[in-house]
């Protein structure tokens, strides 16, 4: 089992920056990939961003890509979420999930992913 903890969000105005982590506990050492999802009120989970635990692959949807960035720290468990040039559609929960094993869903697809962070929520103003 592991356990994911997302920390870090808040209200920012748009163009601004927040900084989302995930402590990840329990057995980290078998998991694949790391991911952030976000759930806007009345939408589906969308994809944000993914990064293997090695580090050699990053995936990001073509709407944040340039603006966030996603990496890790194995030493400490962590991944984090820089979300720089915020814009107000980028308001929404935020979610960290984990997947053990490269398996047959796409790494965009939440299906996919086999834990769950509670979500924080991230709220930007115009």
């Amino acid at each position: 089992q592991v356990q994911l903890v997302e920390s870090g969000g808040g209200l920012v105005q748009a163009g601004g920056s927040l900084r989302l982590s995930c402590a990840a506990s329990g057995r980290t050492f078998s998991s694949y990939a790391m991911g952030w999802f976000r759930q806007a009120p009345g939408k589906g989970r969308e994809f944000v961003a993914a990064m293997t635990w090695s580090g050699d692959s990053r995936w990001y949807p073509d709407s944040v890509r340039g603006r966030f960035t996603i990496s890790r720290d194995n030493a400490k468990n962590t991944v984090s979420l820089q979300m720089n040039s915020l814009k107000p559609e980028d308001t929404a929960v935020y979610y960290c999930a984990g997947r053990n094993s490269k398996g047959r869903y796409s790494i965009t697809a939440p299906s996919g992913y086999d834990y769950w962070g509670q979500g924080t929520q991230v709220t930007v103003s115009s």
